[in-house]
C-alpha cells in the first residue's frame, strides 16, 4: 500500500496544470495585444477575446469545474486514510485525462476527442467518489 500522502501528487499535477494553462492564457493574450489583434479592454468581456486565447480562458474554467471535485476525494481520501494503490492509480489516469483534454482544448480544440477525454476524466472522478463511499461503509 502508497503511504496515504501519495494522493497528493495527483493533486499537485493537477494544480500544476491550472498554472500552465494561466501562463498560456497571459502568452496568448500577450501576443495577440502585440500583433495588434486585440487590446487590453478586449479580455474584459470573454465574447470579445481573440479566438486563440478565449479557448485557453475557456479551458482555465474547466480547471475549476470537475477537478475541484477531485481534490475534495483525494482530501477525503486522505483524511479517512482511505488511500490505497487503485485510488492512487485512478487519481493519476484522472489527471492524464485532464492533461489530455485541456491539450486538445488549446490546440486542435476538437470537439469529439475533448468530449471523450472528458468524459473518461468524469468517469475516473465518479469512481474515486465510489471509492469513497464504499470506504465509508466498510465495504
Amino acid at each position: 500500500m502508497p503511504t496515504s500522502t501519495a494522493i497528493f501528487w495527483p493533486v499537485i499535477a493537477q494544480v500544476a496544470l491550472i498554472h500552465l494553462i494561466y501562463f498560456l492564457m497571459l502568452k496568448r493574450r500577450s501576443g495577440a495585444m502585440r500583433a495588434g489583434t486585440a487590446k487590453a479592454s478586449d479580455f474584459w468581456v470573454p465574447a470579445i477575446e481573440p479566438e486563440p486565447s478565449a479557448t485557453v480562458a475557456r479551458s482555465l474554467i474547466n480547471q475549476f469545474e470537475l477537478p475541484m471535485l477531485f481534490f475534495l476525494v483525494c482530501t477525503l481520501l486522505y483524511v479517512t486514510d482511505g488511500v490505497n494503490h487503485v485510488v492512487v492509480a485512478i487519481a493519476w489516469l484522472f489527471v492524464l485525462s485532464r492533461y489530455a483534454h485541456a491539450w486538445v482544448h488549446v490546440t486542435s480544440n476538437r470537439l469529439r476527442i475533448r468530449q471523450r477525454l472528458f468524459v473518461s476524466g468524469f468517469v475516473l472522478n465518479f469512481s474515486l467518489w465510489l471509492l469513497f463511499a464504499t470506504h465509508l461503509l466498510g465495504i
